[in-house]
């Protein structure tokens, strides 16, 4: 464990644009660095502005609607070009004029490139590392070297590839970065090569041996990639060999198969291996984090990924859930609390009976016995047998529970529906449903015509309720998802529904399955309408009273 300080450099503005799918606007990207500044970023990397006309009217916007509090905004660019001084370089004049306090450059390290890539000699790359970062430095910019290929240079040719280190440091690097740019190391190359740096460039034993003096403020970094699925690991490696500046995005955005995970990489660093990166409070806002950039991206948030996903502190098994309840650190790795997620029980075939009890607790629901619960999670076990997924549906488990309470009363009871579909002339297609209802004493026949089968249902059913129920008129479905189940049954294949609704402040949802689309569809419908009547008159205090038209029907 250490108390060392690493400085966190993030470069999602640059390198996460980079991801097939990702795609940010100027707006986006002022909005995500005032965010990642926030949080406790050291570093941000606004882009490029040598590259895309973008990045340059980021920079320009930055200077006046940028005010960062912690982080230092980065420009990225590469050496002058071979042959070129610096000083005539338009795309090095262009990371001068862009007004950052802090300027990342890249140079070749491995001699493929110089050779194969560049098209120069190995002492011309030389001269354009230590040129242009001198000549960075002369116009006050901290200048950070990323040593692209360094990794795979290194095995190539030790010698030279330690030899562009030592260029950059001589032109007045302030930070050296070494680059896992192909993302094809393991951790055991990336610590032995941290180690021959820290010797052979910095002068230093051991990462916990003294630098030589002139030495001493060179900041080392790693900055890997993911494409051996090892970013996150190599990062670690690296530190614990030595490097105090990690370079990474959020959620792993990147080309190929991304960059390593800053999602990931802070709370290992942090709660795992003792650095201090950022301040606690900060460290709790890591979901909100991700999914923000998440959303700003237009990606959905991956609810598989380790700390911040939905599915990372989420325990399905009945022997682990069983473990949970008794202690709750018996399957999680760390407190999600700490980095702002939490525990979660799901409900399915492989549940035990802890499973239902914690979800009745969940739920804040009282009155069943522990044999009432163990009926409950049999009949979950046949319904997920028959198509149904209950673990994604947490609105039909609550109802499950409701309904095998004593004294239940259903808000509603459907006694029949049937839907047509049809071709019309000079309309096209045409669906219609007839709902026949139940409400306490009253029966209700009620048509309404829809974009659809199922539209014309959930029409036909709020038609007959809302004079009961008017608070529905803040409720709207948000998403409907259909899956075949056994595809080679073909059209008299099992179907499951997954349908989600919203009132503005809470979302659920509800599952149906069945060989019939409409009926799966009717059931999940259904039992959302359900379950938000009856909730929502446990939130507000909601009292059913007969219409005023129906009453005076009797």
């Amino acid at each position: 464990m250490s108390t060392t300080r690493i400085d966190l450099y993030d470069t999602t503005l640059r390198d996460g644009t980079q991801g097939e799918g990702v795609s940010l606007s100027c707006d986006d990207k002022l909005r995500i660095a005032r965010r990642l500044d926030e949080f406790g970023m050291a570093y941000i990397e606004g882009g490029w502005p040598g590259s895309n006309p973008k990045d340059i009217e980021f920079f320009d916007r930055a200077q006046t609607e940028l005010s960062l509090q912690h982080a230092r905004l980065a420009a990225f660019g590469s050496t002058c070009k071979a042959g070129v001084d610096p000083a005539q370089d338009e795309q090095v004049q262009l990371l001068i004029r862009a007004h950052t306090p802090a300027v990342t450059i890249f140079g070749k390290t491995w001699d493929l490139h110089v050779t194969e890539v560049l098209r120069t000699t190995l002492d011309e790359n030389l001269r354009m590392i230590g040129e242009t970062v001198r000549h960075l430095k002369r116009h006050g910019k901290e200048v950070l070297y990323d040593a692209e290929h360094f990794f795979d240079g290194y095995r190539a040719n030790p010698e030279y590839a330690l030899s562009t280190l030592k260029a950059a440091i001589l032109g007045g690097a302030d930070s050296i970065v070494l680059c896992d740019t192909n993302g094809g190391s393991l951790p055991w190359q990336i610590g032995a090569a941290v180690d021959v740096v820290l010797q052979e460039v910095f002068g230093q034993e051991s990462p916990a041996a003294p630098r030589p003096a002139p030495l001493a403020h060179i900041t080392l970094g790693i900055h890997a990639h993911n494409d051996s699925e090892t970013g996150v690991a190599n990062t670690l490696e690296a530190v614990r060999h030595g490097c105090t500046q990690v370079q990474a995005t959020i959620n792993g955005y990147g080309e190929r198969c991304g960059n390593a995970n800053m999602v990931s990489i802070i709370p290992d660093l942090q709660l795992k291996m003792g650095y201090e990166c950022v301040p606690d409070a900060n460290l709790r806002e890591l979901v909100d984090l991700s999914r923000y950039v998440s959303e700003m991206a237009n990606l959905n948030p991956d609810t598989h990924q380790p700390f911040v996903g939905q599915s990372a502190f989420a325990h399905k098994g009945g022997t682990h859930v069983n473990a949970v309840v008794k202690y709750v650190m018996s399957y999680q790795h760390v407190d999600p609390a700490l980095i702002g997620n939490e525990t979660r029980v799901l409900v399915s075939e492989l549940s035990g009976k802890d499973n239902i009890a914690s979800k009745r607790r969940e739920f804040g629901l009282d009155g069943l016995s522990r044999e009432e619960e163990r009926r409950i999670l049999q009949q979950i076990k046949e319904l997920e047998n028959a198509g149904f997924a209950f673990e994604s549906a947490e609105a039909s488990v609550d109802l499950m529970l409701r309904r095998a309470r004593a004294g239940y009363e259903a808000p509603f009871e459907m006694i029949d529906y049937t839907t047509a579909v049809e071709h019309r002339a000079g309309r096209g297609m045409f669906s219609e449903a007839t709902v026949k209802v139940r409400v306490g004493e009253h029966i209700f026949h009620e048509v309404a015509e829809g974009n659809g089968p199922v539209n014309a249902l959930n029409r036909a059913l709020r038609k007959a309720i809302l004079p009961f129920y008017p608070r529905l008129r803040n409720v709207h479905l948000t998403d409907y998802k259909v899956r075949i189940l056994d595809s080679a049954s073909g059209t008299a294949a099992m179907t499951r529904v997954l349908i989600d609704f919203s009132d503005g402040d809470r979302q659920w949802t509800t599952v149906g399955a069945s060989t019939n689309i409409i009926e799966a569809s009717w059931i999940a419908l259904s039992d959302s309408v359900e379950y938000y009547i009856l909730t929502d008159g446990e939130r507000n205090q909601v009292e059913i009273t007969v219409p005023e038209r129906i009453a005076g029907d009797d």
